[in-house]
């Protein structure tokens, strides 16, 4: 199949996506899809959103695929709720995106000579602040993303203005000073300094992931489903011993739990090498 074949159809199948759309909240279409507004789809954005993420950490294409179907379907009918209100269509949804990506790529599109990745980010900030109107350069960071993520997004912003750390080991230093500082709250007993300090030390903890160049999200969703998995290895070794949790002292939780992080770090071990 050739590239004008492939393009004709995508075509289709987007147009046809969107006519099943604008039919099934046309009158006499579905009772459910007519009653949701952009509030009421607002949640399932999210949440489609999150399920893409977890496709990707999973490495499941079919799943991947299929998610990534779901939102799409939920970006058209935000579109199509929008232009039933004389606001805009999927047209100029499309037409807003395509602008934006010719006029922020002069080094493909245009005449600049960036060519290295960090020399693209920072002109691709340069062309950002040139449209945007708002007073401060952080301005449009957005307010509902997830603290992490957010705090991220700020932190590798100004990184591209060049307020940022030289050197990882100058990160790290910061995390052991707020730590430090965490200690002096608490022993304080001041409760709004220990939040303080806390949410200090987490600002210093995901700078430190972005200076490694990791995504500080994805580390402490993989942590945290780490921390899932071996408490259920924990949960099934109690069953196994005629137990419940709950009416086990923190003793031999600890006992357990230490031997179970030996068997998956060595399980851990045993799957790398078979990559």
């Amino acid at each position: 199949m050739d590239a004008a074949e492939d393009l004709s159809r995508f075509t289709n199948h987007f147009q046809q996506l969107c006519a099943i759309v604008t039919k099934l909240r046309a009158p006499g279409g579905c009772p459910w899809d007519r009653e949701q507004t952009h509030e009421s789809l607002l949640p399932a954005l999210i949440e489609e959103a999150y399920e893409v993420a977890g496709a990707v950490r999973t490495k499941d294409n079919a799943n991947f695929r299929e998610e990534l179907g779901d939102l799409l379907l939920l970006i058209v009918m935000h579109a199509e709720i929008a232009g039933e209100a004389g606001g805009f269509n999927i047209d100029n949804v499309i037409g807003d995106v395509t602008e934006k990506l010719i006029r922020r790529h002069p080094h493909v599109f245009g005449k600049s000579d960036v060519r290295d990745s960090g020399a693209v980010l920072k002109q691709w900030e340069s062309i950002k602040r040139g449209e945007k109107t708002g007073k401060h350069y952080l301005d449009g960071l957005p307010a509902a993303l997830p603290a992490l993520m957010r705090a991220q997004k700020a932190q590798s912003k100004a990184a591209r203005v060049n307020f940022d750390w030289i050197e990882v080991r100058n990160v790290v230093a910061k995390v052991y000073e707020e730590l430090g500082e965490v200690k002096q709250a608490i022993a304080s007993q001041d409760g709004q300094a220990v939040e303080d300090e806390i949410g200090d030390l987490l600002f210093a903890v995901v700078n430190l992931a972005r200076k490694c160049k990791l995504d500080a999200e994805s580390a402490l969703q993989t942590a945290t489903d780490k921390f899932v998995a071996r408490f259920n290895r924990l949960e099934d070794e109690l069953q196994a011993r005629g137990k419940r949790l709950g009416d086990v002292d923190l003793a031999e939780l600890d006992a357990i739990w230490d031997e179970i992080k030996k068997v998956t770090k060595h399980e851990s071990r045993l799957t790398k090498r078979r990559r």
